[in-house]
Parts: C-alpha cells; sequence; structure tokens
C-alpha cells in the first residue's frame, strides 16, 4: 500500500464498494478518501495527509485510533477465544460486560441482550415491548410512539418509528405506521418561553395521546437530550421526566435509544441520568466499543425479562444473531469501561468541553450562525442562508483543511473524541471558523 497507490484505491472502491448513506453518483465530484491508518484523533490517507476526525467516525470513536489499551485487551483475547455461540453457551467478557452495565445504572436495568448494530438493538427492544404486553395478555398494545424528526435506525422495524423523509419515504410501503408526536427541540420556543417551557408543551402532546389511545400502546421510544440524525436537536432533561411519569401512568414502555447519545457523549455516561430517570429498554451501541467493532445491548428491567420467563417456548425472546455476545467485541467494551474510570473521562470531558466551547466563541457569535447549542460533548450550529449542496460543500472545504465534519443538512456540528489536547481544541476551533467561512463565500 504504497503512497502513489491511493488513486489506485479509490477507484477500486468506486468500481467495487457501495458506500453507506451515499448517493454514489456524487463521489464524481466529490472525492473519496482512501484511508490508511489512524492514530489518536486523526486518519492518515496514503499521501500522508491527516484528517482531525471531528465526528469520531459516525459517533462511534471515544478514545481514539489505535488506542494501545484497547489494542492490548483485543489482542489478549485474541489467544483465548475469538467467538461462540451465546445460545447454550457463555464466556466471560459478555458475563462481565453485563454485570458492569448493570451497576452502572444502578442496577434498575440488566438482562443484557446483545446484536451487533444499533438498528438491530431498536429492533430488539420494540419487539420486547410488544412480546412482553401479549405474554401478560394485552394483545392490544401493538403500536409505537416516536417523536417528529426522529431517527432510529434504518431496519424495517426502526425506519417505522423515524421520522426523516430521506430515509424513510422509498420504503413506506413496508412500514408499520407510527404515531408521531412533537419533538421537544428547545429550537422552538416562542419569544420568551425556555427550554423547558418547550418541553411541557412536548409532553402534553403525549400526555394527550396517551389519555386517548395508551390501551393501543406499547411504546414510545426516545433519543434522550439530543436527537442526533435530525440536527443535533436538543432539549431539556425535565421532558424526559414527564414522560416517564405519563409511561407509568398509562402503561406504556419507554425505550431510550442511547445508542449515539449514551456512553459520556451528553455529559454523564447515560443521557437520561440527567433527568434522574430509567426507561424500562435501554438502547445501547456505537461508543460502547470505542469505535472498534460491531456491538449492541438492549438493557431491560426485571419486569420485562420475567414477563418471557417460562416453560413454555413460544413465552421466550426468540430472536438471535450469529455474532451476539461476540467474546472480541465485548471485550473492546470492557477496556472502553476501563478507560472512562481509570482516566476520570466525565470529570476530564468537562474541562475539555469548556475549553473546547470558549475556542468556538468565534463561531457561535457569526453573523451567518443560530442556534449555537452544545451538551456534553456535542456542538452544533446552524448555518442561515446556506445554499444548496452546503453539506458536500463544507466537508470538502474541511478536508482540504485537515478535519473531518459533515454537516446535516445546514446544521453543523462537532462531536469528536475524548482525547483532543489544547492544541488541538484550538486547531479544530479555528479551523472549523475557517471553513464555514470559506463554504459560505463560495455561494
Amino acid at each position: 500500500m504504497s503512497a502513489n497507490a491511493d488513486g489506485d484505491w479509490v477507484a477500486r472502491s468506486l468500481r467495487s464498494v457501495w458506500h453507506p448513506c451515499t448517493q454514489m453518483q456524487h463521489h464524481e465530484t466529490v472525492p473519496l478518501i482512501a484511508v490508511s491508518h489512524g492514530r489518536g484523533p486523526w486518519l492518515y490517507d496514503h499521501h500522508g495527509d491527516r484528517y482531525l476526525d471531528a465526528i469520531s467516525s459516525w459517533w462511534v470513536n471515544l478514545f481514539g485510533h489505535a488506542n494501545q489499551r484497547i489494542n492490548g485487551a483485543l489482542k489478549e483475547q485474541l489467544d483465548m477465544l475469538e467467538h461462540a455461540m451465546l445460545a447454550g453457551f457463555t464466556h466471560e467478557p459478555v458475563i462481565r460486560l453485563s454485570e458492569r452495565l448493570s451497576a452502572l445504572t444502578q442496577h434498575q436495568l440488566g438482562h443484557a441482550f446483545y446484536a451487533s448494530d444499533g438498528a438491530s438493538a431498536v429492533e430488539i427492544a420494540l419487539k420486547m415491548s410488544f412480546h412482553a404486553w401479549r405474554n401478560a395478555g394485552h394483545t392490544d398494545k401493538q403500536e409505537f410512539v416516536c417523536l417528529k424528526g426522529s431517527y432510529h435506525g434504518e431496519t424495517i422495524g426502526a425506519l417505522a418509528v423515524t421520522d426523516v423523509a430521506l430515509f424513510k419515504d422509498a420504503y413506506g410501503p413496508l412500514l408499520r405506521s407510527s404515531r408521531i408526536v412533537m419533538s421537544p427541540d428547545a429550537r422552538q420556543a416562542a419569544e420568551g418561553e425556555t427550554a423547558q417551557d418547550v418541553a411541557r408543551r412536548a409532553a402534553a402532546d403525549v400526555q394527550k395521546l396517551f389519555e386517548e389511545k395508551a390501551s393501543t400502546i406499547a411504546a414510545i421510544i426516545i433519543e434522550p437530550l439530543v436527537q442526533c440524525a435530525t440536527g443535533m436537536a436538543m432539549h431539556d432533561p425535565l421532558y424526559l421526566k414527564l414522560v416517564r411519569e405519563l409511561c407509568d401512568q398509562h402503561g406504556v414502555h419507554l425505550v431510550l435509544d442511547e445508542i449515539a447519545v449514551g456512553c459520556g457523549r451528553t455529559g454523564t455516561f447515560f443521557a437520561c441520568e440527567q433527568a434522574g430517570i430509567w426507561p424500562d429498554f435501554l438502547c445501547l451501541s456505537k461508543g460502547i466499543s470505542g469505535g472498534y467493532l460491531p456491538l449492541s445491548i438492549v438493557l431491560a428491567r426485571e419486569e420485562i425479562y420475567q414477563a418471557f420467563y417460562s416453560a413454555d417456548v413460544t413465552r421466550g425472546f426468540l430472536h438471535s444473531h450469529s455474532y451476539t455476545g461476540n467474546p472480541l467485541a465485548c471485550r473492546a467494551a470492557l477496556a472502553t469501561l476501563d478507560i472512562f474510570e481509570e482516566d476520570h473521562v466525565l470529570a476530564a470531558n468537562k474541562v475539555r468541553a469548556d475549553k473546547l466551547t470558549k475556542a468556538l466563541a468565534p463561531l457561535a457569535n457569526h453573523e451567518r450562525i443560530t442556534n449555537a447549542r452544545q451538551r456534553g460533548m456535542i456542538w452544533a450550529f446552524d448555518a442561515i442562508d446556506a445554499g444548496p449542496g452546503f453539506s458536500r460543500r463544507f466537508f470538502t472545504e474541511a478536508t482540504r483543511q485537515e478535519l473531518l465534519l459533515r454537516p446535516i443538512g445546514n446544521t453543523i456540528y462537532l462531536m469528536p473524541p475524548y482525547i483532543l489536547n489544547d492544541e488541538e481544541i484550538d486547531g479544530l476551533a479555528a479551523r472549523t471558523l475557517s471553513v464555514f467561512e470559506t463554504t459560505i463565500a463560495g455561494e
């Protein structure tokens, strides 16, 4: 893989690989970058050019590329066990990970069920909710509720509780309908309103629906604190508290999709901790393995588990994936949790986040920016009057300035790994501003 072979890798990829979330024709004008290796927050191509991975490679990478501690754990695990089926067998990594995750929820959730990706975790939670109600004799509770602008994955069940037209509309005939309620997105605040006021209005919408239809509703699914794929729509924790109360009052399961916002992204390990509540189902993926291997998990309350516990096979949760509870992925997750504990990551991130927020002030206060917002290690800014193709032009200019940034529509966001030093923080902020100004100047 010599430096002068980069063009060959790009051409071969375009001939043989169907890239995700991509209109492939765009690569006729937007160059594909062939990555050679990664170190810390940086990705390097075959020419030796580097790119600061400011979105953690789609929000998965927590502690940098080629992290030596995670590498070491995986190398050790490779010499012990690479995989064994989890039906009829078990192994140390999956047991230890399940125990540690339950402890992180103060043992409010447990009985971890494993899959490989976030959408699969959502599918599992939806199926579990429906089946738990069925086992309890509530066969009419078959509907699901999601928020306006919600995104929970692109498999059929997950798309059914997604409200992003670009992903969903083409597959409408394949999907079950879901009920959509108001988003608590704080950007909707009217003059004189606070984020909590918006949260109360949105919760009132849920209350109205539950009062009318709770007998047919199995669960409501929410991405807590930040609805990421709809443009980093942030809301006040009060909304989660109010919806938890409504679910308890009306007998509806609460599913929290913490696939993107868990593992410290919002400032606490689980986003729902900031509301002082726990859901009935909690979905994890992305950062839980440190960005190393596909892994997703659903944590459920004890009463959910007991609803399936029976001598009757048909009352069991007969769902499986070939690589369920893969030992290598679980070991990467255990190493990730070790780093959280040993390095006091959540406390260190508060300091790091304050520094980056201050460094980003010139962008936040730019005349062509509105709705500058931040939650933990997530920052977002909406470009005013961004022209067509803004996100692609921004991405291309960012790569010229050694950044990997991929806006969502007119929303510029940063979700970097938890290892940036002061120099990288200052450089990221300054270059993001430069990329923005260059991009809007070309419109």
